[in-house]
């Protein structure tokens, strides 16, 4: 057990991708919660940081790409600290917290290089878990003291932890649906999104499209026949997408990083998913109290075998409209 005396600096490394940070929010509360007096950094790429600038247990912020650019001597000043938790292996990050001599490195024992590099190394592997993301995270403070890994309901409520600096929009009244996934999950068929966003313009709502350049090629004129539909695939940076994402009456895609940043808002927000694991709800259902995490049957033969399956494009449309309206 670490003496908690000791830690007065606690270096978290999540150096992946959006929505995998943001499911780290519940172990920064927790963590500032047992140490109060800490100061908590965040370890993170450039591209995450808007998000990881909202979480208000975080005291700093250290991105990967300013490491990359010191010197040995500058990267360990950097580096002091009295704990890491090597959230998101990286065996250069590793090694540069042994350098560093940062007294207690913590990771995982699945990882070859942090039998180099980790003096606590805890046993636990996120492939097949039956946990959610945010859950699998708390193994590594075992540590530092935690005795039980906590339910997803006791931690889904984070919302009072998130400020976002979100300036009002010119539009209201409008939904959101986010249609592709930059390949990280089965996707809902885009045709099923232009329907949806064409009931819910003949309810009187306006409908937001958002997504990457790349994506904006996907969809095309999909959506162009609607009025009422904006396309903003694009057009907005990180933090600008958070401020929209706030001021939304509700947000729809399938699993993908700006799903998490409506579920940690409790902005409705409604995930559609494949139950093959390990991209099923179980693992990657959002955070937040007003989420619902779909999927066509949770007992698909062709998913349980983990075999190639769509059957999320059976989820039927009027379930999203009856799911975004109630």
């Amino acid at each position: 057990m670490i003496n908690e005396k000791q830690i007065k600096r606690i270096l978290i490394s999540r150096t992946d991708n959006l929505g995998d940070v943001v499911l780290t929010l519940p172990l920064c509360i927790w963590l500032k919660s047992q140490f109060p007096e800490a100061t908590l950094v965040y370890l993170c790429k450039s591209y995450t940081a808007p998000v990881v600038s909202c979480f208000v247990p975080v005291d700093e912020m250290l991105l990967i790409e300013s490491l990359e650019s010191l010197n040995k001597e500058g990267r360990n000043k950097a580096l002091k600290a009295d704990v890491i938790l090597h959230v998101f292996p990286n065996q250069k990050i590793a090694q540069w917290a042994k350098e560093a001599k940062i007294p207690y490195r913590i990771g995982t024992s699945h990882r070859w290089f942090h039998w180099l590099f980790c003096n606590h190394r805890v046993d636990f592997t996120r492939k097949g878990s039956s946990l959610n993301e945010s859950q699998l995270n708390f193994h590594l403070v075992q540590p530092l003291g935690l005795s039980e890994i906590p339910s997803f309901d006791s931690i889904r409520d984070t919302a009072t932890f998130f400020q976002a600096q979100a300036k009002p929009m010119a539009m209201d009244n409008y939904f959101i649906i986010h249609p592709f996934s930059k390949g990280s999950a089965v996707e809902y068929p885009l045709k099923n999104y232009v329907t949806l966003a064409e009931h819910l313009v003949e309810k009187g709502f306006q409908v937001m499209i958002t997504g990457t350049a790349s994506e904006a090629a996907k969809i095309g004129t999909s959506f162009d026949h609607i009025d009422g539909v904006t396309n903003a695939c694009a057009k907005f940076n990180l933090s600008e997408l958070i401020a929209i994402i706030k001021h939304s009456k509700g947000f729809v895609a399938c699993s993908t990083g700006p799903l998490h940043l409506a579920g940690v808002m409790n902005v409705k927000t409604i995930g559609l998913f494949s139950p093959r694991k390990p991209i099923d709800p179980g693992r990657w259902s959002p955070l937040g109290t007003s989420t619902q995490s779909l999927v066509f049957d949770d007992q698909c033969e062709q998913c349980a075998n983990n075999k190639t399956c769509n059957c999320i494009a059976r989820i039927p449309v009027e379930t999203l409209l009856i799911a975004l309206l109630n």
